[in-house]
């Protein structure tokens, strides 16, 4: 997938969220508006209800205090007499000796007549000692109608009930009766948590495809990159073998041997510097496999540096470049397998001589502590991006060079390194500054 293909997938994902969202935004203002009017007519009807239940409760009472002033042949001074002191709560005045059973009966009847089929509870009171001197709680239902909330004798109010009490006052409260408020915050917000939580799920989904694309995207440029790079370096063999081949076919080397043992020795490098390109891949390829086979034993780090720094001096930077080495390490002994870690310390090497654009200069030095043996190499090459650096490390990756290859490389030099490391339960840790050098730090514990 190209870069054009890539940035229409980006912009029709972004045109895609943004249409959702809009989307979202308009429905979840007519729902919100919907609430609203549901609310307010909500509202309104129990308003409305409220004060039927009010009115018809102030008629009620009315009654009841008329009846209670007709038996008691005093029906003055009833103005006034009922008051409500809260949505569900009532209280009516009176001059008399109430017997509480005949106000239970009243209040029964009178309430049914008003079609208030709701549980009360009535009190009468005494303003000289501030103190209710009776009370009852009456349920309603469809079936029993109105009835004590205790069967026992205590629940019921008998006729015979003795009572030579007065009364100044009584109250009748209906708990069920409330003048309702809707949590209209908590239905009108609930939708946006929805909508914000689908939004995120689409944007988590919409990043994780772009990321894979991404990532596909970067393993074919890879993958592309390590095909032009192999079919450099084998060509050069190849050419190399055709070439010295013709010249033995079409030449009498029987008065020159020497020349003919040259081009003898060309072809047999040549091959096996193609064995050995051959033979690296297949070998990652079965590391890649979990094939690897370790077979430790003790072995001396800085004897392996030491005969590291020989061989670079005598093969590959014989141009003047130095290797210098640091050894301070009290601890150089550790459980490793020799022929994997050898090739680790070759591989860093020889990185640090190809990626060089002037005399190179190495610096390897160890220390050690309780844990294992630390070993840093350093160059002053032409040193590796920020951008690359997470990269270095994968499979067939390499960086960047453009159409060039004058550094010679599959891009599996470094993704071996890291996997011998690993397998040795060791650490690699890369700093580096373009333009100024790279450092590798790699870490092998004692056992």
């Amino acid at each position: 997938m190209n870069r054009k293909n890539i940035n229409a997938v980006v912009v029709l994902g972004i045109i895609s969220l943004a249409s959702i969202l809009v989307v979202q935004m308009v429905w979840m203002r007519k729902t919100i508006a919907i609430q609203q009017t549901n609310i307010a007519i909500q509202e309104k009807e129990d308003s409305l209800n409220l004060k039927q239940f009010s009115e018809q409760a102030h008629i009620a009472l009315r009654n009841v205090l008329e009846d209670i002033s007709t038996q008691n042949s005093d029906s003055s001074d009833l103005y006034g007499a009922v008051k409500q002191i809260r949505t569900n709560y009532f209280s009516v005045d009176i001059n008399e000796e109430l017997h509480p059973f005949y106000l239970e009966t009243l209040l029964k009847r009178e309430l049914y007549d008003q079609n208030i089929h709701q549980d009360f509870q009535y009190g009468i009171y005494d303003c000289f000692s501030d103190s209710i001197v009776f009370g009852n709680l009456i349920k309603y239902t469809k079936t029993t109608g109105y009835a004590p909330v205790s069967d026992t004798l205590a629940g019921i109010t008998s006729a015979k009930l003795p009572w030579k009490t007065d009364g100044h006052y009584f109250t009748v409260i209906f708990p069920n009766v409330q003048s309702k408020s809707i949590d209209e915050q908590e239905e009108i917000i609930s939708p946006w948590i929805y909508v914000t939580i689908i939004v995120v799920l689409v944007m988590i989904f919409f990043g994780y495809t772009l990321t894979v694309i991404l990532r596909q995207k970067r393993l074919s440029e890879v993958k592309t990159d390590f095909i032009n790079n192999m079919t450099h370096e084998l060509k050069t063999p190849i050419s190399t073998i055709g070439l010295s081949s013709e010249m033995l076919m079409r030449t009498d080397f029987s008065e020159d041997p020497e020349k003919l043992k040259k081009y003898a020795s060309i072809i047999y490098k040549e091959n096996k510097r193609l064995e050995n390109q051959v033979e690296r891949v297949l070998n990652v390829a079965k590391l890649d496999k979990e094939e690897l086979v370790l077979k430790k034993e003790p072995m001396d780090i800085h004897e392996l540096l030491e005969e590291a720094k020989e061989n670079f001096t005598l093969n590959q930077i014989a141009n003047g470049g130095e290797v210098q080495l640091h050894l301070e390490a009290e601890q150089c002994i550790i459980e490793a397998d020799p022929v994997h870690v050898t090739n680790v310390i070759y591989n860093l090497m020889d990185n640090a001589v190809k990626y060089c654009d002037k005399t190179p200069l190495i610096s390897i030095s160890t220390k050690s502590d309780k844990k294992g043996l630390r070993i840093d190499f350093s160059d002053n090459g032409v040193g590796i991006k920020k951008e690359d650096l997470k990269m270095i490390f994968d499979k067939f990756y390499r960086v960047p060079t453009g159409n060039l290859h004058n550094v010679k490389g599959f891009g599996l030099g470094l993704f071996y390194v890291k996997l011998i490391i690993d397998s040795h339960n060791g650490k690699i840790e890369v700093k580096s500054k373009h333009g100024e050098g790279t450092t590798f730090s790699v870490f092998l514990p004692f056992n």
